[in-house]
């Protein structure tokens, strides 16, 4: 089964949160169960965004958490761990069949959220750009895109250039990265080095 997209994991988060008997849980415990629940494989659990900073199941439970929080359907009690609300708890008596951002817009609080009013920068306001991916997996997609058009300018513009260019080039670049620093002549081409014997 693929990994659940972050709307995908509201409900059950929030059915997990109603469910729990010591009133809170920690976000830890509710990767680990929402992995379970959704059958995820040892190689999905591990999967990384882009940057390699946060597994995608994390980051998507933790917006999950974050929109419902909004909502004010969970409550955060300390650093890490959250508990239902008594509007969760109302939200679960009438049984919806799907929690996402359109059920999310009834309340004024995720509204206001979602015009982006005072938010901190880390819980950026909601994107209608995608139904799947979390604000965070958006931006990390749209940096990796300019970052290959970039390399793929780069390599255009280097193409064009004279060998002679490109020579000096990988000798600046090497020279740069910290190599031959000990080398008589470092950082200057077998041409230029020709050249000054004459």
């Amino acid at each position: 089964m693929p990994i659940p997209d972050y709307q995908t994991l509201m409900l059950p988060l929030l059915i997990l949160a109603g469910s729990n008997q010591l009133g809170e849980i920690s976000l830890r415990e509710a990767i680990d169960s929402l992995s379970q629940q959704f059958n995820l494989s040892d190689e999905e659990r591990q999967q990384l965004l882009p940057t390699a900073r946060q597994t995608v199941i994390a980051n998507r439970v933790g917006w999950a958490r974050t929109y419902l929080k909004k909502a004010g359907l969970l409550e955060q009690t300390r650093r890490g761990y959250f508990k239902i609300s008594e509007r969760g708890l109302e939200v679960l008596r009438h049984n919806p069949p799907v929690i996402n951002v359109q059920f999310l817009r009834q309340f004024p609080e995720f509204i206001e959220f979602t015009a982006g009013n005072n938010e901190p920068r880390m819980e950026a306001p909601v994107q209608d750009v995608t139904e799947t991916q979390t604000p965070e997996e958006v931006l990390e997609i749209e940096h990796q895109k300019i970052r290959d058009d970039l390399s793929s300018q780069l390599l255009q513009t280097i193409k064009q250039c004279s060998p002679a260019f490109f020579e000096q080039l990988v000798i600046d670049l090497l020279v740069k990265m910290g190599y031959g620093r000990l080398a008589t002549g470092c950082g200057q081409s077998c041409g230029s080095k020709s050249r000054r014997r004459h």
